[in-house]
């Protein structure tokens, strides 16, 4: 797919493929750092969900960052988003149906790759940003092959006190039941990374906190959460990416998954 190809940086493009995954074709971006080298043990994957109104090609340089880690990708198109655009399907009121979608999706992608035989899915991270990271975490509270997640500028709190009554009268039961906070029961206890800017206008900070310190007082070994807070970072609502802050925030999360997925003795100083 030339016209995508062109949007990644002339260091990824070898590196890239685009598939369909799974009965539902999922569309799917796959990274890795070595597809011809049959010598190599394949590396370990992380399955990457964008946010809402863009697509699986934004942000290139986070994938090539975990390439030259060791760190393969495949990131997903969402729902509605990307190859499978659809306008209706952009806007906040119908994220809910997004998230219980690729929610569904989920185990049939995990299945594709599985046949690729080029990854090690034994070694399986999941993450995402923003309404991606809200598929991610809501996920995770169903049987998953994950080892780690982390998720940026998202929460598992859906609702807070001010808005809970708004919110279950406006959002089916379906969904409403995917809330992670609700679920927690059936959290695995994994390492996660969340990053998050304070003053984020649109995922308020606050909430992604009390989530987080509700799921920490659940694990048996609470330092397997870690977060990072960014005091300001100049980014558009303080949400839109890091800002000043964006580099810091890719070394960071490509260092834990490099930690969790066991790749530590590979660079994870990129740059992009």
């Amino acid at each position: 797919m030339p016209e995508l190809g062109e949007i990644l940086p002339s260091s990824l493009r070898p590196h890239a493929r685009w598939e369909r995954l799974g009965a539902s074709r999922v569309p799917a971006l796959l990274v890795h750092p070595a597809w011809s080298d049959s010598a190599e043990a394949p590396p370990p994957l992380v399955l990457w969900f964008h946010g809402r109104t863009v697509n699986k090609e934004l942000d290139p340089g986070r994938y090539l960052r975990w390439m030259r880690a060791g760190i393969a990708a495949c990131a997903i198109d969402l729902p509605g988003h990307g190859e499978r655009f659809e306008q209706r399907l952009q806007g906040p009121e119908t994220a809910w149906e997004v998230i219980h979608q690729m929610v569904e999706e989920f185990d049939e992608v995990v299945d594709a790759l599985r046949k690729f035989d080029a990854f090690d899915l034994s070694r399986l991270g999941i993450g995402g940003m923003s309404l991606g990271g809200m598929v991610a975490l809501a996920r995770l509270t169903r049987d998953h092959p994950c080892c780690c997640a982390g998720v940026e500028a998202t929460t598992g709190m859906w609702a807070d006190d001010s808005t809970r009554a708004q919110f279950e009268h406006r959002v089916p039961a379906t969904i409403r039941q995917l809330e992670p906070i609700r679920n927690l029961d059936r959290w695995r206890e994994i390492p996660l990374q969340a990053i998050h800017a304070r003053g984020d206008e649109w995922v308020k900070y606050e909430r992604q906190a009390a989530f987080l310190d509700v799921l920490r007082a659940r694990y048996r070994n609470p330092g397997l959460i870690e977060t990072i807070i960014y005091e300001h970072t100049g980014a558009p609502y303080e949400h839109i990416g890091f800002g000043r802050k964006a580099a810091d925030a890719k070394q960071k999360q490509t260092a834990f998954f490099a930690q969790w997925l066991g790749v530590t003795e590979k660079s994870t100083d990129g740059h992009g």
